[in-house]
């Protein structure tokens, strides 16, 4: 006799649509036959990994046949050395999605309210679904948040408030002085989680470091990956850093060993290659001036992004032209499942690689 188990799920599952990532370049060529292939979708680090990185998840693999230090007490130490960060104040996780998850674990039940901005990054309606909680969207100003708005839609069922700062697909931001005067207004009762995945990239003078601002609020939670400017997205690791209090709940559902050996050695050597930090912030410099100015030159409206990244509107729907690059074996990120069906998010590749994209797209937009 049958069952139908979508009906025993929990009711938030039960119509979750999962994440989508960046098509990754193996599956475009075996769906065509393709070989000459750049991706440029998933806001990695074209440099490929630091040569320190390497070397130290090189050397972990020996030990392979071991469970990973549970509590990463090398890699915490070494972000206090970096951020000035306690220990107890850190939260290690598969990357940075892995402690939004965490948090929504945390602090999420049925009936409670999680508000974040339209285009914001599709992890949070996700997570909050998952949690059965009800989600919250605010309409975007300038593709951005609206924090008057955020504030405004905050109640006492409120617990969460998702921020992305850069904010990804759109890759605007804030400043400092307008994330800490939505802080000041917020209820210290409702957890503010300060996506900055993006953070390295920004050079902003006014841009706000989120990890400066948790002695101020006893209520900011900030993520942040190792995934983007660190070159490590193979090997998922990220963390949060929020009070103390805040990160013994984390720590209370968080898995154990859920990084692994060659992450933590990595994570933790690649803190030191100041040098590997720097080619990449230069990289993304040049090809972010040198994809805006080709994107412009071919009419298109580019908005303006403090991450790796740009996303751009095409002024008709981006989801044949997306087709039309793959079949040339370029691959962008198309961003219609952000209620953007007319734009394209591409990443900051090689010098290269941006020059092959703009051709390609410049030919498909011709024909």
């Amino acid at each position: 006799m049958g069952c139908d188990f979508i009906a025993r799920a929990t009711p938030g599952v039960q119509g979750l649509q999962p994440y989508v990532p960046g098509k990754p370049a193996q599956e475009l060529e075996r769906e065509l036959g393709l070989t000459d292939i750049i991706k440029l979708a998933s806001n990695e680090n074209p440099l490929g990994p630091s040569p320190v990185a390497l070397a130290a998840a090189q050397q972990a693999l020996a030990e392979l046949h071991l469970y990973p230090d549970a509590s990463g007490y090398r890699l915490k130490q070494a972000l206090q050395q970096h951020y000035g960060l306690s220990p107890d104040c850190i939260t290690l996780g598969n990357g940075s999605n892995d402690v939004l998850e965490l948090i929504a674990r945390a602090f999420l039940r049925p009936g409670d309210e999680v508000v974040y901005s339209q285009y914001a990054f599709l992890v949070y309606p996700i997570i909050t679904q998952a949690s059965s909680a009800t989600a919250v969207v605010t309409e975007a100003r300038d593709w951005g948040h609206d924090l008057d708005a955020m504030l405004a839609a905050v109640t006492e069922r409120t617990r969460l408030v998702f921020i992305a700062n850069p904010n990804n697909p759109t890759g605007t931001w804030l400043s400092r002085a307008q994330l800490c005067a939505f802080m000041d207004a917020l209820p210290v009762s409702v957890v503010l989680v300060l996506d900055e995945a993006y953070t390295e990239y920004s050079e902003d003078p006014d841009f706000p470091d989120g990890l400066e601002l948790l002695a101020r609020y006893p209520n900011l939670v900030v993520t942040r990956t190792f995934s983007k400017a660190w070159g490590l997205a193979g090997l998922r690791v990220g963390f949060a850093a929020a009070n103390r209090e805040i990160t013994d709940l984390l720590n209370r559902v968080r898995q154990p060993f859920n990084v692994s050996g060659p992450a933590l050695a990595a994570a933790e050597a690649v803190l030191q290659d100041r040098a590997y930090l720097a080619r990449t912030l230069e990289t993304n410099r040049a090809g972010m001036r040198q994809l805006i100015d080709g994107l412009k030159r071919l009419g298109l409206a580019v908005i303006p992004s403090a991450g790796n990244f740009v996303c751009v509107g095409l002024g008709r729907p981006a989801g044949p032209v997306y087709q039309q690059l793959l079949e040339r074996g370029v691959i962008v990120r198309p961003v219609a499942n952000y209620q953007m069906p007319d734009h394209l998010r591409i990443s900051i590749g090689l010098l290269a690689q941006n020059l092959r994209c703009l051709q390609v797209l410049e030919e498909v937009l011709s024909a």
